[in-house]
């Protein structure tokens, strides 16, 4: 991307760019206490606003909401899955940002494959678990700003048939999950700590909670046998009338029950879901089929922004070529159009970036233009 403009806010926090290109779609990139906040200027936005908070190196209110391990093997490796979903309730909402901003631990063997963040309504970046002085032991540093960050990395370990799992929370989290195929079989160490949770709906895993799990509790559990989870297009095509249903891969958030790994938590036959309020937190975050997770990123992610080194709160814009823009439309239409639009600036972006080669920009290109103009057809009748 390049940069289109540079400013600074005047004292009452208001900012102003000079573009000669004003046409095309933005993103707007602030920087306050050098931590950075990104926010979309589809074509033809003429005013935005950007809301930051001061940093402080720890803030009361943050909590995990859950965290959730999903697992699956085939052969001699056991490849998982952790989520992170932590909640920043600070009052005054303060971003927290320090050398160790969020720790956890990994079970003994675990080598890491990949790591990824995303802010609340943003979509995910890749991210670095930093190795601590303790075994095992990992943080990510990334700030934590109000509401929702969601942290996923995907991991391995040597598997000859059996493992026992010692996640080692260091954190009290609301919902501690653990998911497996049917095929594999859960033994918890104390077997008061878990209710089982399995979807009638989702026949191929079961699901393991143990709510308020707290730092120092025993959550430990073996695992044992073989099998991989239904994926979210195996998912989506098991539903009746087939109706389509999978979660695009980089990060956009799953509409419905469909579009969840297995289906999403469903309630217990007459009986309330506990989970309702976490099912995104514990299943739509996992946007990656285990199987394919690296290469569909790698494709999918969202670019991070390099941060300016600077003490006062600087705005910068960034250009790329423009998009048709969008006449207002109903509540879904209008829903579909900004989806369409992100994923014709994220491949515009891949493009510049050199992330895809010309037959397959050309390839995409095509086909976001085709499904653009049917919407907009539909909008217009």
């Amino acid at each position: 991307m390049e940069e289109a403009g540079r400013t600074k806010t005047d004292a009452r926090g208001k900012f102003h760019f000079d573009l000669k290109d004003s046409g095309g779609p933005h993103l707007i990139r602030a920087i306050h206490q050098e931590v950075t906040y990104h926010k979309m200027a589809p074509p033809g936005t003429t005013a935005v606003e950007m809301q930051v908070f001061d940093v402080a190196k720890k803030v009361d209110g943050i909590s995990v909401t859950a965290d959730v391990m999903r697992f699956q093997s085939e052969g001699s490796q056991l490849q998982g899955i952790r989520l992170f979903a932590v909640d920043n309730k600070s009052a005054p909402q303060r971003t927290q940002m320090n050398d160790q901003n969020f720790e956890f631990r990994m079970p003994e063997g675990a080598q890491i494959d990949q790591a990824m963040a995303r802010t609340a309504g943003g979509q995910p970046i890749n991210a670095t678990a930093v190795p601590q002085s303790e075994k095992n032991r990992f943080a990510f540093i990334f700030p934590l700003r109000p509401g929702q960050t969601e942290f996923q990395i995907s991991f391995h370990l040597p598997y000859s048939g059996k493992l026992k799992i010692d996640p080692k929370l260091l954190y009290p989290a609301e919902h501690f999950v653990v998911m497996l195929p049917k095929s594999m079989q859960f033994a918890p160490a104390t077997a008061s700590s878990f209710e089982s949770m399995a979807d009638p709906q989702t026949p191929d895993g079961v699901v393991q909670v143990a709510s308020r799990a707290q730092p120092g509790q025993d959550v430990s559990f073996t695992v044992s046998g073989t099998g991989r989870l239904q994926d979210d297009s195996q998912a989506a095509a098991g539903q009746a009338g087939g109706a389509p249903g999978g979660a695009s891969g980089g990060g956009a958030m799953p509409q419905g029950r469909d579009a969840r790994p297995g289906g999403g938590l469903g309630p217990p036959i007459d009986a309330p879901d506990p989970l309702q309020k976490y099912r995104w937190y514990i299943l739509g975050g996992f946007c990656l089929v285990l199987a394919a997770g690296a290469v569909w990123v790698g494709m999918r992610q969202s670019l991070a922004v390099p941060t300016a080194s600077s003490t006062s709160y600087d705005a910068a814009l960034s250009a790329t070529p423009p998009l048709p823009p969008a006449r207002p439309a109903s509540a879904p239409q209008s829903s579909l159009m900004d989806v369409l639009k992100e994923e014709l600036f994220q491949l515009e972006i891949d493009r510049k970036q050199g992330k895809v080669s010309q037959p397959e920009y050309e390839k995409h290109k095509a086909a976001l233009d085709h499904t653009l103009d049917r919407a907009l057809q539909r909008q217009n009748t």
